[in-house]
Order: C-alpha cells, then structure tokens, then sequence
C-alpha cells in the first residue's frame, strides 16, 4: 500500500488516544442499539492500516470482530468501476466508447462506458420481476433478461439516475475484453495484489447471516442469501471491515499495482450532475461522493436483503471509517462509517509531512516561479516538489489550478478547477527570456500590464497615471 502520506513508518503507527477509542465504540453501540441490528461492526483505517475496530452483538458470547464477512452490496461497484479503470489504462478501451464496441447487441449500445460507470446512461434503476436480489441469477441467464424490454428510463447522458443493471453490462465488459469470468479478474487485480484475502464473491467463514428485523416488533427471521449471476458486478461481494480499510486506503493514494494515484483521483471527480436540489452529495466514476460537517468524503454505501454497508474516506485526513450491520434496514451503516471518519479526523488530525526540499530543480522551471499579473490580477506561480506548477490567486478569489508538464518543454496541463485540461505555455522572447505565460490565450506578464511584454491590445505608452488635481 502506498503510504507517501503516512509521517510514520507502518511499524510505528500510534495508537488512537484513550478518548477517542471511546467515542468510536460509543458510536458503535448506539449505531447497532438504534438500529436494532442483530450485530454492527465498526472500523477506522488510517492511510491504508486498520487501526481500530470494535462491534456489538445482541448475542453476548458471539461478537463479530474485524475479519468477519459480511455482505457489502453495491460497495462491489466501486470494485468494478476499478477493473473498467484498469482496461483504459491499458489502452485496451475508451471511456468514450460506445457499448457496442464491446458488447454488440444489448439493446442500449449508444451509451458509453463513462456513462454507465457515473449512472449517466439513463438505464432503469432495477431489473424486471421478479425482485432481483432476493432471486438466483439463474432466472437472468443473458443480458437481454437484465435489461428488459425498455432498458432506458431517461435520454442517454441527461441526468444522474442510478442504474444496477449498468454495474451488469460493465461485468460483461470486463469479461469480454479479459477474455475470463469477472469475479477471477476481480481476484487476480484488485483483491490479490492489495492483499485483501478475506473479500470474496462466496461468504467464507467466519461471515454473518443475514436478518431482517420487524420493523414493528423486536423480532427477526433469517433473509436467504442468492447467487446474482450476471449482477454479481453490481453487488455480489462480501468483505470485512479490516479489508475495507485496505481499500479506502487504495481509494486515497492509489497503488501501481492496481490503478495509479491520477486515474484513482479521476474516479473522485463529478461524472454528472447531481439531483435537482441536492448539492451535498454527487457520483463519480463508481464512487459516491459526500459531504458532511464541511468534509469531503468519497466511497459507497451498499445494502442487500440481510445485509447493510458503509465504506467513506476522507482523503485530505488519510481516514478511512467503515460500518458493517447484517440486517436488511434499520442500521444507518453509511452514517455510522462517517462519523467514525469525524471523530479520528477531529480528535486526531493528520499530522502534516516533515518539510523538505526537493532533491533538484529544472532552472528554467525555477524561474517561472514567483508572481504573476493577469491584467491587474495578482496571481502566485508556485513549483511543487512532484515536478508540477500550482497557480494561485494571491487576493481574494480566482482561478487556481495545479498543471503538469506536458509533451513540449514549454507546455504544462491543467489538472484541476476551472484550468483542467487547458495549455500553459511559456512564451519566451528571442534571447530565451520568458515574454508571458499564456493561459488559454490569457496573458500573464511579471509586472501588470508589463509594457515590455506581448499583450493583446498592447498597453498605453503613457504608462500609469493618477487624477490629476
């Protein structure tokens, strides 16, 4: 696991305070109390480690811990959305493509792989009758049967409407460009690489059963657990608390082995717009992203009959916060998992990395650094100890960005805000002196409105004046 983040070594990792290993087992208790839960496991991962977990059980003598299986429902997308990232990666598909490249003949091949990884494609919700998650895959043998007669429920690419079926068709896709079953690719690159052994498609022991709990009474009866076939992508898997922690770890940093920090922090950015009227919650690429008590939090939540699940990270903390509860409602498990997030963050905040110097400097990079003027504009061009340049505003609000040096000596790209994706380039004057930068056809000079500098509309020989008397 990748632990750049992390001030100490994995071996040195402090233990959480007192306090603070109080709150989180209250927060527990109270979670599995209030939501009547049959059992509630709860966890705290740091920067890819487990450093806390804790559970409750209304059976005294048989409490659950961190290594117990529970069903994770549509936390198993995220899992797919990561092998589809894999394959773009590897240049072996588009994220622009259209699903009949792949897949030929389902009926919706317009939509794209973009589409269906944020639920833009405007496919329905669920699969036709019967009730797909409380059925065997069996009674869905082929895609036609998980689509249905009227796979789309919006115009393609119009709105955010999530789709289990969609989470279908990018299993098969998986499986068709791999050429092997979704649930081996799922093993040999995501689950053997991270090390997380105890997450599987089949429960294997120790795991919990699944129950549902009356709504009206203190009873409960046992939910049957179902194979889902072909929308096993969309949520078949089971895992543990400490496996989940390992991989909200992933989510944060990234890993080589798996998929790099660039395309993880991809699958966090908005794909869609959100809901009308909802602007505290959105969806990335299989992520779902949140915020709460002014944190951003990114991950899934996910429920099967039985089952309810809670998978949130914040990455600027390294903070990982999973909820676990094997009952089919009641337990706010992705609640819970994001309070367990707030209590670490706020009781023990990250500590920042140890400063240093970067081990070398490119000069003619060295030189760009310092301030700049978009018109009157006051902007500070910063280098960044990754080989990268961040542009920042130096006075109230602006257009910042970070870029990264692009395929000229001279160009950089904007990797986030309103510059994403746009050309910085280094304009330089005959002698090899930096004239301006230009920034989408922007011009920022050293001094404003530098009279010695190429600025559109060129700049009053008068120069700066005041009001005369």
């Amino acid at each position: 696991m990748n632990s750049a983040h992390s001030p100490y070594p994995s071996s040195d990792v402090p233990p959480l305070l007192p306090g603070t290993v109080r709150a989180l087992l209250h927060r527990v208790a109270v979670g599995q109390a209030e939501g009547r839960a049959p059992s509630l496991v709860g966890a705290v991962g740091r920067d890819g480690r487990c450093l806390w977990s804790g559970a409750r059980s209304c059976v005294a003598d048989e409490v659950p811990d961190a290594d117990t299986q529970y069903r994770v429902g549509s936390i198993t997308k995220t899992f797919t959305a990561v092998l589809v990232m894999r394959l773009r990666d590897e240049g072996l598909l588009d994220l622009s493509d259209p699903l009949e490249k792949y897949l030929p003949g389902t009926g919706v091949g317009e939509v794209t792989v973009a589409q269906l990884l944020g639920h833009g494609a405007g496919l329905a919700a669920e699969s036709p009758s019967p009730w797909w998650e409380r059925t065997p895959g069996t009674v869905r043998p082929g895609l036609r049967d998980v689509l249905g007669d009227q796979p789309l429920a919006h115009p393609v690419g119009r709105r955010h409407h999530y789709s289990n079926p969609g989470y279908t068709l990018l299993g098969a896709l998986v499986e068709a460009v791999r050429g092997e079953s979704w649930e081996a690719v799922l093993r040999q690159e995501i689950l053997e690489p991270l090390g997380m052994d105890r997450t599987s498609a089949q429960p294997r022991s120790p795991h919990a059963g699944g129950w549902a709990v009356h709504p009206w009474a203190d009873v409960m009866m046992p939910e049957p657990v179902q194979d889902l076939g072909l929308m096993a992508p969309a949520g078949q898997l089971w895992s543990t608390a400490s496996d989940l922690c390992r991989f909200g770890g992933f989510l944060a940093d990234g890993d080589e082995r798996v998929l790099n920090a660039e395309s993880v922090r991809e699958m966090r950015t908005p794909s869609v717009p959100p809901e009308t009227g909802d602007w505290e919650s959105g969806y990335g690429l299989g992520l779902q992203l949140v915020r709460r008590a002014g944190r951003t939090l990114i991950g899934h939540s996910g429920s099967l009959p039985g089952f309810v699940a809670g998978l949130w990270v914040s990455v600027e903390e390294g903070v990982t916060g999973v909820a676990l509860a094997n009952a089919t409602s009641g337990p706010l498990t992705g609640t819970v998992a994001g309070d367990l997030v707030g209590i670490v963050a706020d009781a023990e905040p990250r500590f920042p990395e140890p400063w240093r110097p970067m081990p070398e400097v490119d000069p003619s990079v060295l030189e760009l650094a310092g301030p700049w003027y978009w018109g009157t504009h006051a902007f500070g061009l910063k280098v960044l100890a990754d080989r990268g340049l961040e542009l920042y505003p130096l006075k109230g609000v602006g257009r910042g960005a970070r870029f990264r040096a692009g395929v000229s000596e001279v160009d950089w790209i904007g990797l986030d805000g309103y510059y994403a994706g746009e050309t910085l380039t280094v304009v330089r004057r005959s002698d090899g002196t930096v004239d301006h930068l230009d920034l989408g056809s922007f011009v920022f000079t050293r001094e404003p409105y530098d009279p010695a500098a190429e600025v559109p509309g060129g700049v009053d020989p008068e120069g700066w004046r005041g009001l005369p008397r």
